[in-house]
């Protein structure tokens, strides 16, 4: 059977300009609804950066040091293919959240979707609603209107700055990163790029808006792919709205061949992207179900059913059923639950010690014994967040002696540089170039370990 959707060829809808876009306040369900989704997302990005966790921050990306805290758990380089891994996993989630429920990340958690909701808040609060808005972009400047636009981007500036602030400081320590900012002494790189995340924030959700999603996100382009007929989108029923026209509340539209339609435009005037729903699927909507909540509204004060428009499929608009448990949400499910799976075990199995050898680029050398030594530098991470005491051995290394310091600790967190060589006990080697294997391990607790292998290198005759 074919899912496949037809493309059904529409006449372009006349969307205004960037700046001509004036969206219409309104309330509803779905509304609501993203309001809490958002103010959830404010609360983690702005609150986390704050937390502290055993005297440091506790969600920091310590790029000076090479590690990423998050909590009580420390990564280093070497855990980034866990990093790699997380995304993954996020990508199949948006994959199957896509066939779902169409664009429901875009209208609801989307970073850019959610400033700019924002910003248009701090538009209403200073320039009045859609026809106030209207009315003071067509006025010639004045007082009035430069007060007006002054205190708008001013909010819009602030919030860039506290957006800027806090990326940056996952990165860099915000309470000093905070401190030398507002205290004008910050410079270098930390200010540059506090500079370039404000100006980001402030250009995208302020002056582009929906150009970024129609124009900059790749997302707007493949996601129609991964929609069939059972995917839930904000959709226009036409069976039921058509055919459109104004009408009294009580009278009878059936009569005057009237749909449920009664062509306000209201489900154009609050879409944050300028379209018209009622055109059909279109990859400029975002789902964030705007014209449902206004739709809505209208339908209660005439008397009407409502969902006119709501999250449909392309069944049930040809009066069809939703098939929910269909093969590729299946498979997408599937595959986030094994991957999901894969990578708590990796995280419980994450080794908390890490060795690295790297053998000294000289071959060989005789020692004061007559023996052949060969000379290696140890790296020993101790990801814990206490101070761990190692003991270091070679394992099944007859014929081979270590010298250096075997037993030594390293503070929580911490790396530490060893120096150690390994001598030959046997006249004449079997081979030039023989593994080698050390083992670091924890004297308390020995499911800590690590091992690491190398090379020892020997002249065959002597």
């Amino acid at each position: 059977m074919n899912d496949r959707i037809e493309v059904i060829e529409l006449a372009a809808p006349k969307r205004p300009a960037v700046s001509g876009i004036h969206t219409r306040s309104f309330t509803g369900v779905y509304r609501n609804l993203r309001i809490g989704f958002a103010g959830l997302l404010f609360a983690l990005f702005f609150g986390t950066a704050w937390l502290d966790w055993d005297g440091r921050q506790a969600v920091l990306w310590d790029l000076s040091s090479s590690k990423f805290h998050i909590f009580g758990a420390t990564f280093w380089p070497q855990d980034f293919i866990l990093l790699s891994a997380l995304l993954i996993i996020c990508a199949f989630g948006l994959f199957a959240i896509t066939v779902y429920a169409g664009r429901v990340w875009c209208g609801y958690s989307c970073p850019q979707s959610v400033w700019t909701w924002l910003f248009m808040w701090c538009e209403k609060v200073t320039e009045g609603d859609r026809n106030q808005r209207i009315k003071l972009a067509a006025a010639p400047w004045g007082l009035n209107k430069l007060a007006r636009r002054t205190f708008k981007h001013s909010l819009w500036l602030a919030i860039g700055v506290l957006t800027g602030l806090t990326f940056v400081g996952y990165f860099t320590p915000i309470r000093p990163l905070a401190q030398a900012l507002f205290s004008l002494q910050l410079g270098g790189v930390a200010l540059f790029w506090v500079v370039f995340f404000t100006a980001a924030t402030y250009i995208n959700a302020g002056l582009l808006r929906e150009a970024v999603c129609l124009h900059m996100c790749p997302y707007a382009r493949f996601q129609s792919v991964m929609f069939d007929k059972d995917t839930l989108a904000v959709a226009y029923d036409p069976r039921r709205g058509e055919s459109r026209g104004p009408r009294k509340k009580g009278s009878d539209a059936r009569a005057q061949g009237l749909g449920d339609c009664i062509d306000c435009t209201l489900c154009v005037q609050v879409c944050p992207t300028g379209i018209d729903i009622r055109q059909g699927l279109q990859m400029a909507c975002i789902g964030c179900a705007a014209c449902i909540d206004a739709c809505d509204n209208v339908m209660a004060k005439m008397g009407y059913p409502r969902g006119l428009i709501g999250y449909k499929s392309e069944h049930s608009l040809q009066g069809g059923t939703t098939h929910w448990l269909r093969p590729r949400l299946v498979g997408y499910a599937m595959a986030l639950l094994v991957m999901i799976g894969a990578l708590v075990a990796a995280l419980q199995l994450r080794p908390m010690v890490s060795l690295d050898v790297i053998k000294d680029r000289g071959l060989f050398r005789e020692n004061a014994l007559g023996q052949i030594e060969n000379i290696y530098l140890l790296k020993v991470i101790n990801k814990t967040e206490q101070s761990q005491r190692y003991h270091l051995r070679l394992l099944d290394a007859d014929g081979f002696e270590l010298h250096g310091k075997t037993e030594f600790v390293i503070p929580a967190g911490e790396m530490s540089e060893l120096p150690v060589s390994v001598a030959m006990l046997a006249e004449r080697p079997a081979s030039s170039s023989q593994p080698l294997a050390f083992e670091i391990q924890d004297s308390d607790q020995p499911a800590i370990r690590s091992v690491a292998h190398s090379r020892f290198v020997a002249p065959v005759n002597r």
